[in-house]
């Protein structure tokens, strides 16, 4: 499979070396140096295109993936405030785009522990749930996009829970989170019920970008030969 990354940090080179271990080809790497190569006549050349960059970058690289008419997976976080437009856009292309706040099948595995523990929990007032994530100083948005997610589990499956917000707080309707940035961290994720007689928490912690990366991949060879839709890696994993 040929693939081309947008992006080449730390996870598009760790996306890259699972890649090629797997015995796939990078055709083009964009980087903040060459970024004026994004075109859709360059991105043709791939099967597959994973995309890692930032907020700023995304939504414009996704719509060249979609332009170019070659499927993307998309790693970044902190646009959503544009996916409609997004989707608007693709759906006009017939594009076909894999997005995930999260590529790790341990932390998908998590996203479904965390939803079937707040339907669990749905009926229990007396626990209060709150999040706590934890990442290394370079990442931009807070809260993490895979704590969002877990927020959005919990505010599907607790009818108590209206709205979350990042940060403490005393009102019953708000789930709380907190996102702390240290280095090194990969990224930890702890979900906490907490009463007055105990507490039950659900933990998950990244050992390194590896388990990310393969993820990533894993959905591109998902993806390839997908001609237009929108996927989650609940549809790689689960389905």
């Amino acid at each position: 499979m040929k693939i081309a990354l947008i992006g080449y940090g730390k996870m598009g080179k760790a996306v890259e070396a699972v890649a090629l271990e797997k015995g796939h080809e990078i055709v083009l790497r964009i980087t903040s140096n060459n970024k004026e190569e994004c075109t859709a006549a360059k991105l043709k050349v791939a099967d597959v295109v994973i995309e890692f960059t930032n907020p700023e970058s995304a939504p414009d690289n996704l719509k060249k993936c979609f332009e170019a008419g070659v499927p993307v997976v998309c790693g970044s976080t902190g646009w959503l405030e544009k996916w409609n437009e997004i989707e608007q856009y693709r759906n006009e292309k017939n594009g076909t785009l894999l997005f995930a706040s999260n590529f790790s099948v341990g932390v998908n595995i998590f996203f479904e522990l965390n939803k079937r523990l707040a339907s669990l929990m749905n009926n229990r007032p007396e626990y209060n749930v709150s999040i706590e994530e934890i990442h290394h100083t370079q990442k931009k948005d807070a809260p993490s996009g895979t704590a969002i997610t877990l927020a959005e589990g919990i505010l599907n499956n607790i009818q108590q829970k209206d709205k979350w917000v990042l940060g403490k707080s005393e009102n019953n309707n708000e789930l709380s989170i907190s996102s702390i940035r240290i280095d090194p961290a990969p990224g930890t994720h702890i979900i906490t019920y907490e009463s007055l007689i105990d507490t039950i928490e659900i933990k998950h912690t990244a050992h390194s970008r590896v388990g990310f990366a393969s993820g990533a991949v894993l959905a591109a060879e998902f993806l390839k030969d997908k001609n237009g839709g929108g996927y989650q890696m609940s549809d790689v994993l689960f389905k």
